[in-house]
Parts: C-alpha cells; structure tokens; sequence
C-alpha cells in the first residue's frame, strides 16, 4: 500500500492596502490639517510620498481654498509705513519678516492702501486711476483701470474700495468701488475678474444734514467691513453715517450710528458683529469700556442698533491709574475678531470673544493696521525660499 503525502500549498496573503495608502484619500487627510504656516511644512518631513503631495500645485490651491473663511491672522501692514509686513504668530507659526513685500514703483508711491480680505490686497493707484489687486502669497498682479464715473473731478479724489473671492467661484475675486461724487450722491461700482469687466454703476441719494461741517461728504478711507452679503464704508464729511452696498440685491444705503461719535477722545470702529451682521465698536472718552453695538432686523423688516456687551478694557488689560490715557483702534480682523488698539504703554492685539490679548510693542506714532488673514504654508511649491525650513527650526 502506497502512502500519498498530501502537499499544502501556503498562499502569502498581500497585507490589505491601508488609508494612508490611497493618494485620494491621504489627500483629503492632509487637506484637513489646521491652517498653521507650520502644519503643511511639518507634515512634507515625514516621507517623500506625503512631500510629493503637498508640494502640487493643485494641492495648495485646494488647501487654501479649503480654509479660506477660516485664516489664521499671519500679520498686519502697516499704511502709513511703506505698507511694511509685521508678524503676529509665534513660533512655529511666525512668518518670517520681509516674506510679504511688494516691489515699489511710482505708481505704488502714488497710492492708497484699501485693505486685505480673502487673501488679497487692495490698492488704489491715484496717479494712473487703476486699482491693484495684490496676492502677498504668490505674488500674483492684477492691475485695473477705475471706470469714468469714479474720476477725481467728480469723486474729490477719494475714493474707497474692497476686495472679495465670492464663496462659489474659486480663484475668481471682486473689486467693489465706493465713492462720494458732486452731485450730492454714493457710487458703487463691481469689478469681476471671471469676465474681466466693470459692471454699470450704482447710486443713491445722500441726506443733507446741517451739521455744522464744510467738508464735503467723502467715504473714508477706513477699511470696508464684510459682514453678510454686504460691505459697509464710514462717511465722513457732512453726513455721518455708513454706506452699505448689498452684493446680492446690487443695492446702496446709507445707515445712521448708534450713538455720537464725535466726542472728543473717544475711538469708534465698523466691525462685524458676534453672530454676524454690521457691528460698531465704540469707546467713549470718559472711560475704558468698550461698547459692542449690533444691527439687527426685526420680523417686520425693520432695523435698529442695540447695544449687546461692554468690555472694560482697563481690567481686561490690567492698567494701572497712571497707565489709563487715550485711546485709539488701528485695525480690526474681522475673521478672526481682533481688534489692534493703541495704548500709552503699547499696541495690543485682543480678541474680542475670547478677551485673550497680546502686546505687540511700544510705540507712540499713530497709524493704520491692515490686519491680514490668509493660508499660508511656507516651503511649498508657491512659496520659494527657506521658509519652511526656518519655521520647522524655530518649532
């Protein structure tokens, strides 16, 4: 009798591919880290694969994409400095000083700064009449001619504007401009960069108001406030108020003030209120204790101001007698509630939710802060240098 051996085959079963395999999927992973300049630095040292991802143009792009309503505050400008870049991270988040520059020309010596959002920097060039769209973090220019309704014999030469990347259109972005002309009216105009054109512009009637003042009406240079689907400017002037432009009904109005803000001493800033909606934060002369205002709509339609929390901000920052003196707000972030205030003793960042503050330094020239908001993520593909490098060395 014959014996068979029976013979067994083992397979070697290949290990199931795990999520970290799939390059979609690692994609979404990394997508979702925080929106730090270190996080996509950090993540890049851990192999050659993650690198390869980070480092795709298409990646960086849907990164910012991806947070852009909710940007860390990486810095501020300062106007009246030759637009220098000052950081408001700490380590490993600080971006390096000088990282956001712009080149200097005839045309920038002859301009007015509007105001950051979205990312982008808005710069009114007085001499060639064009508006300059400026990308801090790639670099990237646009440069674009105001129509002829917003000429300076007919707007007194002021006028103001904002820049926005509307929520469902990418990369596109919107320039609205606001001005004051000589017919006793506001102008809006909107600018699209998916059509390249200037839409038809937009008026209303100012109010006449006998107050005393010979200047005429004028939108400030202020920075616009974004808060719902419209912008908000503060007149000065004549007429004391605040323009709203409505982006979806293509609409002005002018809006009275809570209260009396010419006062003398006192410091008062349009903001976007908790919750959302147009705020204005005001501090009166008298004292320390900021009020929070909000404009709400009832069920009828009709709007009013009412005033919701005070912050004393003597106690909040910790002064002393002797260090209780004027007041003045130099910009707000308005995405991540920040206010910059002057002091006698410094220039102090504060949130205005949470109350945690920051001292920035000591300095006794007044200015203007354009705080600026934005993704960014140094060492990657759009931003050359050693960035990244310096940021991972200072963790």
């Amino acid at each position: 009798m014959s014996s068979h051996r029976r013979r067994h085959h083992h397979h070697v079963r290949s290990p199931a591919a795990g999520p970290l395999d799939d390059d979609d999927l690692l994609r979404e992973i990394l997508l979702g880290l925080p929106p730090q300049p270190s996080s996509l630095p950090r993540a890049s040292a851990v192999c050659k694969r993650w690198r390869s991802l980070i480092s795709d143009p298409g990646f960086f792009r849907r990164f910012r994409l991806r947070h852009r309503r909710n940007p860390p505050l990486l810095c501020f400008f300062d106007r009246y400095d030759g637009l220098s870049f000052l950081p408001t991270l700490e380590a490993p988040n600080r971006v390096p000083p000088g990282r956001f520059s712009l080149e200097h020309d005839d045309d920038i010596e002859r301009s007015m700064s509007l105001g950051c959002r979205h990312g982008l920097f808005l710069i009114f060039l007085s001499k060639p009449r064009q508006v300059l769209v400026w990308d801090p973090i790639t670099g990237d220019k646009h440069k674009i001619a105001i129509p002829a309704a917003f000429d300076s014999k007919k707007t007194m030469g002021l006028v103001n504007g904002a820049v926005l990347r509307p929520a469902a259109e990418g990369q596109h972005f919107q320039v609205v401009l606001a001005a004051a002309d000589n017919k006793q009216q506001a102008l809006a105009c909107v600018y699209s960069s998916k059509t390249g054109l200037w839409g038809n512009p937009i008026s209303t009637p100012l109010p006449y108001e006998a107050n005393g003042s010979y200047i005429p009406t004028m939108v400030h240079t202020e920075d616009a406030v974004l808060a719902g689907d419209s912008l908000y400017w503060m007149f000065t002037g004549s007429v004391v108020g605040i323009l709203e432009f409505d982006l979806v009904k293509q609409s002005l109005a002018v809006i009275r003030l809570p209260v009396d803000i010419y006062h003398e001493g006192s410091c008062f800033r349009m903001m976007r209120a908790e919750g959302g909606g147009l705020g204005f934060l005001f501090v009166p002369a008298s004292d320390h204790t900021a009020q929070l205002w909000k404009r709400n709509t009832d069920r009828d339609g009709v709007a009013s101001w009412m005033l919701g929390r005070t912050i004393e901000l003597d106690k909040v920052l910790s002064l002393k007698p002797k260090e209780k003196g004027p007041l003045s707000i130099l910009g707000f972030a308005e995405e991540n509630n920040v206010v910059f205030l002057w002091t006698w003793f410094g220039v102090f960042m504060i949130n205005l939710e949470t109350l945690e503050f920051k001292k920035l330094f000591k300095t006794m020239i007044f200015s203007y802060y354009h705080p600026f908001e934005s993704v960014y993520a140094a060492g990657t593909c759009l931003n050359a240098g050693h960035d990244g490098a310096e940021l991972l060395l200072n963790a």
